[in-house]
């Protein structure tokens, strides 16, 4: 049997820490199925061509409606809602056909946007990102500490189970389904948690995409003031990316390093779930406490490869023209904008409602009261720590 035959690890009680370690699709589809190599590839190309399929819109409907009612809209409209929109549908027809879960493991989100943010790293100079880690080390701390005691509190008093509580305070808090996959690791959830939790994430991100963009045109915000919202408030990275690059290339680039510094929290987050769970909620005596290597393993390691793409793009630049670094720089950015579509598309494609009908109201209402919190702080401590700072 090959390894892509071999079963998908999965975050559940009893296991060791490898098998805890799911991924996003696992979260998502939320059983554990057989993964097979012509399901795998046939799902990727799926995903190819509908991501091919979100460039070619991307360069013709601006030209198809050049003369019309609606040219402006069409200008507006960016590579981030074709690829949504596209992998939505995709989801729809695959479900109808009875084959979107036998091609789920295709569906490499995870590693699309993780792949893209790396890439975006050579794009942002490492001054502007030096200059950035202050305050959003500020607010990111800040935004987590009230948005996940908030979340803990008031599924606790709806009388939530607390491992689910764990997941859904990681997830509105830090950074959506990586967190909650993290923090599930730490408190061994069960698997029909982080689908839960995975797929209410996806149900609030992608109107928030929109949202979000449209309201600091409204509100009048700056490109940085935005871009610090959009990164602390939207909680999956590739949603923020996508919200930001509606919000524009200067807010994109705010909006990363904030998300990418309250992603470098999730082990902070897992190291405190895991010992509070081990030590307090389990109340198992002579429990192990976590090791380094476990917690090393939990470390969102893409938001190294982030900074070490900024330092070498910004000494890159230093070391050749203008005309030529800018050119080089382009083409990375081309190939970012690949991986980042590659991966909204994969978004839509795995949106599912199952694990929303089966969590109930309690959750929907704990996870959506605290978004609406996490987005009035977020704006607050947003406007006072970056209404001054110039991208």
């Amino acid at each position: 049997m090959s390894d892509l035959e071999k079963r998908e690890p999965v975050a559940a009680a009893g296991t060791d820490a490898a098998d805890r370690a799911a991924t996003e699709t696992d979260a998502i589809a939320g059983a554990e199925r057989p993964v097979r190599a012509p399901d795998v590839l046939l799902g990727l190309a799926v995903v190819l061509v509908l991501g091919g399929l979100t460039r070619y819109l991307e360069i013709n409907v601006p030209k198809w409606a050049a003369d019309g009612t609606f040219s402006r809209v069409a200008r507006a409209v960016e590579f981030p809602v074709y690829a949504i929109a596209l992998g939505l549908i995709g989801n729809v027809v695959l479900s109808s056909l009875g084959l979107r879960d036998r091609l789920a493991a295709g569906f490499r989100t995870e590693f699309f946007i993780k792949t893209g943010v790396v890439l975006l790293g050579a794009s942002v100079n490492l001054k502007l990102l030096v200059t950035a880690a202050g305050p959003a080390i500020l607010q990111a701390l800040l935004l987590i500490t009230i948005v996940f005691g908030f979340t803990w509190w008031f599924a606790g008093r709806l009388g939530i189970d607390d491992k689910l509580r764990a997941l859904l305070a990681s997830a509105v808090s830090i950074c959506g389904v990586s967190a909650a996959i993290a923090a599930a690791g730490a408190v061994q959830a069960r698997r029909e948690q982080i689908a839960y939790a995975a797929s209410l994430v996806i149900l609030f991100a992608l109107p928030s995409i929109f949202l979000l963009p449209w309201l600091a045109d409204v509100f009048g915000l700056s490109d940085a003031v935005a871009g610090a919202w959009i990164g602390g408030n939207i909680d999956t990275t590739a949603a923020v990316a996508a919200s930001g690059a509606l919000a524009g290339e200067e807010a994109l680039q705010i909006a990363t390093i904030v998300k990418t510094t309250q992603n470098a929290l999730i082990g902070l987050v897992a190291i405190a779930l895991t010992a509070y769970f081990t030590l307090r909620v389990e109340r198992i005596d002579g429990a192990a406490r976590p090791g380094l290597g476990e917690f090393w393993a939990r470390f969102p390691k893409f938001v190294l490869g982030f900074i070490a793409a900024s330092v070498i793009g910004t000494l890159y630049l230093q070391q050749v023209s203008a005309s030529t670094g800018k050119e080089h720089i382009s083409l990375v950015n081309d190939l970012r904008t690949d991986f980042l579509i590659l991966a909204f598309v994969s978004i839509g494609l795995e949106f599912s409602v199952r694990g929303l009908r089966e969590a109930g109201r309690r959750p929907i209402l704990a996870f959506g009261s605290a978004v609406v919190v996490n987005l009035v702080v977020g704006l607050g401590l947003s406007i006072l720590l970056f209404h001054d700072f110039e991208v």
